[in-house]
Formats: C-alpha cells, structure tokens, sequence
C-alpha cells in the first residue's frame, strides 16, 4: 500500500471540470468536497483547506467548477482520492461569483439599503416602461395597467434587453424616462432567461443608473427564481411584470368595491352614532331633573324660607334687646338729668351771661338771675344777701 501510495503521488496536478454535489465544512484544518464529471456518471471525493474553498468566493452544491488537484492513496482504507490546491468556478458558477462580489460591493457602499427606496405612487398619471420591442413583457404590462386602470398613460421605451448593447441603451431608456416631468413611475420589465442573458440586468453601470434615479422604479426581470442586482436597488422588485403591473396601478374595479363598502360602513356607522346619541338623549330627558327642572330648586327653596324665619327672628329678638337695652338707657340718663332734681323742687340760678351761681358770693344785690324750674324760668333781681355761718 505505501509503495502504491508513493507510485501514485508522483503524477503531476491536472486541471479536472465537475459539478460540486456536496460541500463538507468542518471545523479543522481540512475539508471536503465531492464532485462529479459532468459527462460521466463518477463521483470523487476532494480534500482542501478553508483558505482553498474561501478564495473561490461563495460556492453552493450545484456549482460547476475547475479543480487542479493531485492524487493520493488514503492510508487506513486504501482509497483513492484527490487534494485540492486551488478551485475556480467555472461557466455559470463564475458569472454568479463575480455578481455575487458584484453584489457584496455594492451592499457595502449602500445602494441596496431599504431605508432610501422611495414608495411608489398610489395613483400614477404616466406610467414608464423600459422593455424589449414587440415583447411579451411589454404586451403583459400594459394590459394589465389598462386593465385595472384605464385612465394611466403607459410612456414606452424599448431597448435591448440581452447582449453586449443591451446595457447602454437600458441607462439611456432609464434616464429619459426619468428626465420625463410627467411619469410618476418607471417599471423595467423582461421575460424569463438564462444566467447569460439577463447579465446586463446585472451590470454596475445600469444599478449605479437606477439608484440615482429620481423616480420610483419597479423591477420586473424573470421568473421569481431570478435575482439580478436590479431587483435589489430598485425601489420595488416584482416577480413577474404581471405582477409589476398589478403593483404600479390599483384594480379600478376592486377601488370601486372598496370605496362602496366603505360607504356602507360609513353610513352603518352614522346611523349607529345617531341610534347611540338618540337613546342617550333619551336616557337624559328621561331624568327627573330634565322632566321638572324646577324639582331641584324645591329643596333649596325650602332650605331658604326656613333661613329667613330664622333671619327673622334672630332680627327681632336682637330689636327687643336693643329696644330694651335702650329703655333701660333712657331711664338711667333721666334719673341722672338736672330735669328730674328740677322736678323735685329745685332751681337753677345763672347770672345774666349765662354762669351758674352756686354760692352767695358768687353775685351781688341788684344783680339780675335767672331761676331755671321744671315747667319754665324766673327773672329775679337780687335784693340781698345773707351768708349761713
């Protein structure tokens, strides 16, 4: 066995072309891949490094590739297998490795960010599309848009949507109907194809075109398997351009629909609203504050009249007080007035300027005094005087 494997590991590398059916990733240094001839029914195993399988971009089973590999004998069970020193893809797989590079350059620089897709307009006046001549892309988009509403104006250019030109005049198309002051929408619209054909709806040029676009625009290339880099910078990406139509436009007949139902709910509601408002005013006037407003005044005018009795008769036992109070005022003043000591027989001597004579000394003979009484006065002339010891 050993000299078998030093006889086999003396060929030289050769380049082989096969189908990757299964990817083995482990977590050590080695890992494994089985490929198949594509003109043979022979599978065989390869073992590579993860810097091998790294190199070679994203790889999926299915893949065709190019191999430069060298055999070896596997010691322990004899068998035959190959060491992989370096893997490209090859026919479709390389196409899908430089998009998917591709790709990754442009997600990095933000052309495919969802927060700068613009909302397509709910009711378009003019309508772009960017489609091949006399195409059935063309045909099931302005269909459907005259379909489901009549009243949009679908604005054509059409290019070629597959070759090497196809490129140049896709940016043209696009950038005229941008430029356009009255499309409010721009579809890009193409059938179903192969890796190869719809590689223009792939190009750098054409998505670094529609993300400078002013306009909303749909992207509507192939079968829904189909994912070019179109589909991830335009604003909104459609399956099929049926499907584009269908988002671009509403159904007039399904508006209609709508907006007749909604008139049905809008009158349920009314009349719901007025059913509800009616029982509440029902409900108010059947109250009986709202039957007999004055029943609430009933209380407090009751609460009144017995406040006023009392206002009244505190009024007048603090009168009979104050009536008293001054009765008893008047009999003291009386008692302690000169008009009751005159009452009781005696007399107030002034002289003639008014000054009260209390003393004998106090005036002289032939002075004339006057006597004040209780019903009156006398005009006296003194005529002598005597002095008590």
């Amino acid at each position: 066995m050993a000299a078998t494997k030093n006889w086999v590991e003396r060929l030289n590398p050769i380049w082989v072309e096969g189908q990757l059916i299964e990817i083995k990733r482990r977590s050590g240094a080695t890992q494994f891949l089985t490929m198949r001839d594509t003109l043979a029914e022979v599978s065989v195993t390869l073992s590579t490094s993860p810097a091998v399988l790294d190199a070679a971009g994203p790889l999926t089973e299915g893949t065709v590739v190019a191999a430069w590999v060298r055999p070896t004998v596997w010691t322990k069970s004899g068998s035959l297998t190959f060491e992989c020193r370096e893997l490209r893809p090859s026919g479709e797989g390389r196409l899908l490795a430089a998009i998917e590079q591709r790709k990754r350059m442009l997600q990095a620089e933000g052309l495919f960010d969802p927060a700068r897709k613009r909302r397509l307009p709910f009711l378009p006046r003019r309508v772009g599309l960017v489609t091949g001549a006399q195409s059935a892309a063309e045909r099931d988009v302005v269909e459907n848009i005259r379909r489901r509403w009549p009243a949009a104006i679908v604005e054509t250019r059409h290019s070629l949507v597959q070759g090497p030109a196809a490129v140049e005049q896709l940016i043209d198309a696009i950038r005229s109907l941008d430029a356009h002051p009255e499309v409010d929408v721009i579809i890009v619209a193409r059938g179903g194809g192969s890796l190869e054909d719809l590689l223009p709806f792939s190009d750098e040029a054409l998505a670094r075109t529609v993300f400078a676009c002013r306009t909303p625009l749909v992207s509507a290339i192939g079968h829904e398997t189909d994912t070019p880099i179109l589909d991830l910078v335009a604003d909104v990406r459609a399956s099929t351009p049926t499907d584009a139509a269908k988002r671009v436009v509403p159904d007039a007949a399904a508006e209609a629909e709508g907006v007749a139902a909604a008139r049905v709910r809008m009158r349920t509601a009314v009349a719901t609203r007025v059913e509800t408002e009616r029982r509440r005013l029902e409900e108010l006037r059947s109250r009986p504050v709202l039957r007999d407003p004055s029943a609430v005044l009933a209380g407090h005018t009751e609460r009144l009249q017995h406040a006023r009795e009392r206002l009244e008769r505190a009024i007048d036992a603090r009168l009979r007080e104050e009536h008293l109070g001054l009765a008893h005022a008047i009999e003291r003043v009386r008692a302690l007035s000169p008009r009751a000591t005159l009452q009781r027989g005696y007399a107030i001597l002034t002289s003639a300027d008014g000054t009260t004579v209390d003393r004998v000394t106090a005036t002289q003979p032939k002075a004339r005094l006057t006597a004040r009484l209780a019903d009156g006065r006398l005009d006296l002339t003194v005529t002598a005087i005597t002095e008590d010891a």
